[in-house]
């Protein structure tokens, strides 16, 4: 009878810390795999392998694709790319961002329910919105253990509050008790009863590789929504899975409702930026024409050019003071990066 021997962990903001305190409570006989996403940057590397090698007794690598499974072994996502999981090894893919981010918590989640059902662990560490809540829900509904960190614990609280608020977890536990609850989970046996996985599931499993045919498969889950996806500006079609909303594009872009929200914020404020230069712009075009205008005598021009200006001038204004208010009031959860953090957290 199989243990719960493949143990897969979500994190972001908050997330490094997490993670060595989780990894330094291990044995180094630890007879499980642990496989890490942690959203980073894109752009340059991630120093959090060697970060948990010194933290614990078990290494931790990036992965190559194909690379074979070993218990006792931490896998960590690369930068930029999804780490996600096949029978017996790794697949690393470019793949569609999910949340915004890639790597992914979600992808990662989804395909270990897939292709391990009861034999994972999810865990959903500090981070904020909620990339992880849809994986660690397909990880239940294929009757693996779901665990998320307590938010009053976490350094940031969204994804772990939101797990807790749209998943049945198991446990809810501090850092300082994880290694120890791991530790004991793994060693008890998986109940091996097929819980199948949802058609949906299945198929935002195989987006995640950017499979043609499930690219090409007109009867894709969910139906077609009023949002726009704003990576590549595709109809988003909205999936429903009870209580948990979230949204994918044709081209596999995929967002949570709050995610979507975060990031039709961002996109609001870019336009009142937008709107500021063309009004500044404006006004200061106006301006010069007005002083031309004087210059060769011509009162009535210069006099409806000084209009013009004072009218962008105002406009721009306003515009600045939405943008003051909008800085004075940022969201709950704010990233502030320590130096050996900064390589390690992304776009969140």
């Amino acid at each position: 009878m199989s243990g719960h021997d493949i143990i897969v962990i979500g994190a972001s903001a908050g997330g490094v810390e997490a993670l060595s305190k989780v990894v330094s409570q291990l044995p180094a006989d630890f007879p499980a795999a642990i496989f890490i996403v942690l959203h980073v940057s894109p752009h340059g590397t991630s120093a959090l392998p060697q970060i948990l090698s010194r933290a614990g007794s078990l290494p931790a690598t990036h992965p190559k694709d194909g690379q074979a499974i070993e218990a006792g072994h931490i896998y960590v996502a690369p930068p930029d790319q999804h780490l996600l999981l096949k029978q017996g090894s790794i697949t690393l893919t470019h793949g569609p961002r999910e949340n915004g981010n890639r790597p992914a918590v979600d992808p990662l989640l989804r395909t270990a329910a897939r292709i391990y059902g009861d034999r994972v662990i999810g865990v959903i560490l500090s981070g904020v919105l909620d990339d992880g809540t849809a994986g660690l829900k397909a990880v239940k509904q294929r009757g693996g253990i779901a665990i998320a960190q307590d938010p009053d614990d976490a350094l940031y609280s969204s994804m772990p509050r939101s797990a807790i608020e749209n998943v049945d977890v198991d446990y809810v536990t501090p850092i300082a008790d994880m290694g120890a609850l791991l530790s004991s989970l793994v060693n008890q046996p998986a109940d091996e009863v097929d819980h199948p996985m949802s058609d949906d599931v299945d198929f935002e499993a195989d987006i995640a590789e950017l499979n043609k045919e499930t690219l090409k498969d007109r009867n894709r889950p969910g139906k077609p929504s009023a949002f726009i996806c704003p990576e590549c500006g595709g109809v988003l079609w909205e999936i429903d899975e009870g209580d948990l909303i979230h949204f994918r594009c044709r081209t596999g872009h995929a967002y949570s409702a709050e995610t979507l929200m975060a990031e039709q914020s961002d996109a609001l404020e870019n336009a009142f930026w937008v709107a500021m230069r063309a009004l500044e712009e404006s006004a200061s075009l106006s301006r010069r024409l007005e002083a031309k205008a004087r210059k060769q005598g011509y009162a009535s021009s210069a006099a409806r050019f000084a209009q013009q200006a004072e009218a962008s001038e105002q406009r721009a204004e306003l515009m600045r003071q939405v943008l003051l208010h909008s800085a004075r009031n940022p969201k709950t959860d704010v990233i502030e990066l320590g130096s050996e953090n900064a390589a390690d957290v992304g776009s969140d």
